[in-house]
């Protein structure tokens, strides 16, 4: 950090008043070390504007590097020429956080592509129907729960019938429709869906309360790592005993959101990664670069930034709790980005809404990158540099056709 006349000042005086044996000892570096802020924030008044408080009073271990996601989520990864994509783990959307913080981030052009569990974008149907999630107590009685039709997610309680089950009746009534008899992957799937969770929003007179009304209007594709693992995934298979033709095609998403990356790249753009948690679709979202550089064989350096919240330990060797240093081995991340890369261990349900209220009071909204809508030209893009820079052909032999 360069020093100002004023920081070169205060460590003058600083010094005066040393000891004459301190002022002796040599530490040609010791300038460097302390030329960080001081830490001496003014008292609170309960009148403080809550970027202000964030960049003020934020100046110490995890609520620091709160601050520091904040400032390189809004002063670097907002770039025009950045594409960010966000990764959602645990029960987000049941918690208000899909209405509160992802769909502000969404409209306001700060999120580009989505990799989520499935039961997110599940449970984010249900305020999309304007059937009510209510707040709970984690200290509940569950027997006494479960004879009351009511399921729990720690403190969030959800009615069994009147939610769950209505929400998957008519989740089935949708799966079985035209448009879903055939392949697709997850981000076309979740596009068909975001379609009527618009039309449901709409006619309910709800507003800008489902994730998937809010990536459909805005052209973000949502991705699920896992389609198998949520009640959407259950209610597929379930349609599919009944001779329903929606297949998911896994290879799909993962060239899609490879291209997404390249793309990005290729223009003389960066790409960047918010990670709320960890789980599969973290390493699904990190996992575009060793696509692009291990499989396709195409040269790649790794995510430009890097920010992820999580409550995981990176000691016991799972993906939740790998850093972004370790993330340089496999090729997912820049090592000459690693000052841009940041993990705050803390809470998701603390941190998304400061981020999301910081972003909001200290950018201005980024014009749509609509990712979804260019998926063909860029998957097109992909497949041509995959082919050229490998020289191969198609596996029956012939030349592959590009356009």
């Amino acid at each position: 950090m360069p020093k100002t006349d004023t920081t070169r000042r205060r460590y003058r005086e600083d010094l005066s008043e040393m000891p004459d044996w301190l002022k002796k000892k040599k530490c040609p570096n010791r300038d460097k070390y302390l030329s960080g802020k001081r830490i001496l924030p003014k008292n609170l008044t309960g009148r403080e504007k809550l970027a202000d408080l964030v960049d003020e009073t934020f100046l110490a271990y995890n609520g620091a590097r709160l601050k520091e996601g904040c400032q390189l989520f809004v002063r670097k990864m907002l770039e025009p020429d950045v594409t960010v994509g966000m990764s959602l783990s645990g029960a987000l959307t049941p918690a208000g956080l899909g209405c509160s913080a992802i769909v502000p981030l969404i409209k306001a052009g700060f999120v580009d592509w989505i990799v989520s569990t499935g039961a997110n974008l599940y449970h984010d149907l249900h305020f999309a129907l304007n059937y009510p999630v209510r707040a709970g107590s984690f200290k509940m009685d569950d027997v006494e729960l479960r004879d009351n039709d009511i399921v729990r997610i720690y403190d969030v309680l959800i009615g069994y019938s009147d939610c769950l089950m209505a929400t998957d009746e008519i989740l089935r009534s949708i799966l079985v429709r035209p448009e879903f008899q055939r392949e697709m992957g997850t981000g076309e799937f979740h596009y068909l869906l975001g379609r009527y969770a618009a039309e449901w929003e709409r006619k309910a007179g709800m507003k800008d309360v489902s994730v998937l009304a809010a990536a459909y209007r805005a052209g973000v594709p949502c991705y699920t790592s896992s389609p198998g693992d949520s009640t959407i995934g259950m209610n597929v298979a379930g349609v599919e005993l009944r001779g329903n033709r929606l297949r998911i095609n896994p290879s799909r998403d993962v060239n899609e959101t490879t291209a997404f990356v390249l793309a990005a790249k290729r223009a003389g753009g960066k790409s960047a990664v918010v990670l709320w948690g960890g789980g599969s679709p973290k390493n699904f979202m990190l996992q575009t670069e060793p696509q692009i550089q291990e499989v396709l064989r195409i040269k790649e350096f790794g995510q430009d930034y890097f920010l992820q919240v999580t409550d995981a330990r990176p000691d016991t060797g799972g993906l939740s709790g790998a850093t972004p240093s370790e993330a340089v081995s496999w090729g997912k991340v820049d090592p000459d980005r690693l000052p841009d890369a940041l993990v705050c261990y803390t809470d998701t349900t603390i941190a998304m809404p400061i981020l999301t209220h910081y972003a909001l009071a200290r950018h201005k909204p980024r014009k749509l990158k609509r990712l979804y809508d260019r998926r063909a030209a860029m998957m097109r893009a992909l497949t041509k540099e995959y082919f050229l820079h490998n020289k191969v052909k198609m596996l029956d032999g012939s030349a592959p056709v590009f356009d």
